[in-house]
C-alpha cells in the first residue's frame, strides 16, 4: 500500500501556446490528445500518479478558467483536491499554493511535483524511480529533481550537471543548472557525460520546500502571508485573487532550485518525451519514412519526406504529395502550411499575435 504521507501535485495551468492551432485558449494542450495513447495529458499524468501515491492525495493546479476541462478529464477528482489559479504566475506561485495546501492537511507530507504535458511510456521504470525519490525525501531534507539521460544535443531542454556516475535511481549532488544551450554547448554537455535533461519533476518534503521558498523566493512567500486562515476556507478564492494581483511571474527553477544549496538530482531512465512544440511532436512520431503522421480521418499520403502532419478532423480526406521538411496543421477553423524547421515556424506562428486573428486564439 503507498504510504499515506506521500502526495502528487500536477501542474495543469499551462496556456499551451506553442502548440497553436490545436491547443487553444479555450483548450490547452494539456487536456488535448497528443500522445499514441487516446488519452490527454492530464489523464495519462493522472494515471500515474495513482502507481505511487494514494489516489486521495493526489491534487492538480489549474486556472479557474480551466476548471471544466479538468472536471471533464477528472470527474471522480474531489473538489478539495482542484487548486486554482486566479492567474498563470508562472511554476513558482502554483508550487507555493499547492505545498500550502498539502502542508495544512499533512506537516508530514513528501510530495511529488510534475507536469500534466509529458509522455511517459515506460510507467514501471518512473514509479520505481520515483518511489525510490519518495523515500529518498523521506528521509532526507532535499530537494530532488528527476534529470532524463540525454538521447541527443537537445536545445529545447534545460541541462542539470552532477557530480557522479550516472545510476539509476541513486541521487547526485547538482553542480550547475543551464538552460536552453546552444547546440555545440549542448554537444559538450553530451560528451561530458555528466549531464542531464531537467524534466522538471521534483520530489521534496512539503516542509522543505516551503522553507526554501522563505529563504531563496522572499517575494513570493511574502505574497502568501496569512495563507494558514485563508488555505482550505470559504474564503480561499478572495484571498488568492487578492495576493496573485503582484504574485511575481517566475519558475521554480529560477526561484529556489538554482539557489539552494539541497538540490540533488535522480538520473532517470525510463522512456520520457515533452512534447513541448511541434518539432519535438515530430520527432516522438516520426516514423521510418522519415514522416510523422497524426491523422484522425482519412488520408492520401506520397512521395512526402520530413512531413510533420496533424488533422484533428474525423470527416475530412487529407491528401499531402511532395512535400519535403514542411508541417501541415489542419483544424476545423486553421490551416497551418509552412516549413518544419523551427525557427521558421516560430517566427511564422508569431505573427499571429495580432488583434485581427484573436478569435483564432
Amino acid at each position: 500500500m503507498n504510504d499515506p504521507h506521500y502526495y502528487c501535485v500536477i501542474m495543469a495551468g499551462g496556456l499551451g501556446t506553442r502548440f497553436w492551432p490545436v491547443s487553444r485558449e479555450s483548450r490547452p494542450k494539456q487536456f488535448q490528445d497528443f500522445s499514441r495513447s487516446g488519452k490527454s495529458f492530464l489523464r495519462l499524468a493522472w494515471e500515474r500518479a495513482c502507481k505511487v501515491v494514494p489516489e486521495q492525495n493526489i491534487l492538480v493546479v489549474s486556472l479557474e478558467r480551466f476548471s471544466h476541462l479538468v472536471k471533464e478529464d477528472l470527474p471522480w477528482l474531489p473538489e478539495a483536491n482542484l487548486l486554482l489559479e486566479p492567474y498563470n504566475r508562472n511554476t513558482a506561485s502554483c508550487i507555493a499554493y499547492a505545498t500550502y495546501a498539502i502542508l495544512k492537511r499533512d506537516p508530514s507530507a513528501v510530495v511529488l511535483v510534475t507536469p500534466a504535458d509529458q509522455v511517459i511510456e515506460d510507467c514501471g521504470q518512473f514509479s520505481n524511480t520515483v518511489l525510490q525519490g519518495l523515500d529518498y525525501a523521506a528521509s532526507n531534507d532535499v530537494l530532488l529533481t528527476l534529470g532524463i539521460l540525454p538521447r541527443r544535443a537537445d536545445t529545447n531542454f534545460g541541462y542539470i550537471q552532477t557530480d557522479g556516475p550516472m545510476t539509476d535511481g541513486k541521487p547526485l549532488k547538482v553542480k550547475t543548472f543551464t538552460e536552453k544551450p546552444s547546440k555545440e554547448l549542448a554537444q559538450v554537455f553530451i560528451d561530458s557525460g555528466e549531464f542531464l535533461w531537467n524534466a522538471g519533476i521534483f520530489i521534496w518534503k512539503a516542509a522543505v520546500i516551503a522553507a526554501e521558498l522563505e529563504q531563496y523566493a522572499p517575494d513570493i512567500s511574502s505574497q502568501w502571508n496569512g495563507w494558514e486562515q485563508y488555505i482550505s476556507t470559504p474564503h480561499e478564492s478572495d484571498y488568492l485573487h487578492r495576493i496573485y494581483a503582484d504574485m511575481p511571474r517566475t519558475s521554480i527553477d529560477y526561484a529556489v532550485m538554482e539557489k539552494s544549496q539541497r538540490v540533488m538530482a535522480i538520473p532517470s531512465f525510463f522512456d520520457w518525451n515533452d512534447l513541448g512544440n511541434w518539432s519535438s511532436l515530430y520527432e516522438y512520431f516520426a516514423d521510418g519514412s522519415g514522416n510523422a503522421v497524426k491523422i484522425y480521418g482519412d488520408s492520401l499520403l506520397k512521395d512526402n519526406d520530413g512531413l510533420m502532419l496533424f488533422s484533428s478532423r474525423t470527416d475530412k480526406l487529407v491528401a499531402v504529395k511532395g512535400l519535403k521538411d514542411y508541417i501541415v496543421i489542419d483544424t476545423e477553423d486553421v490551416l497551418v502550411v509552412c516549413p518544419r524547421e523551427e525557427s521558421s515556424l516560430k517566427s511564422f506562428l508569431s505573427e499571429l499575435n495580432v488583434p485581427e486573428f484573436k478569435k483564432y486564439r
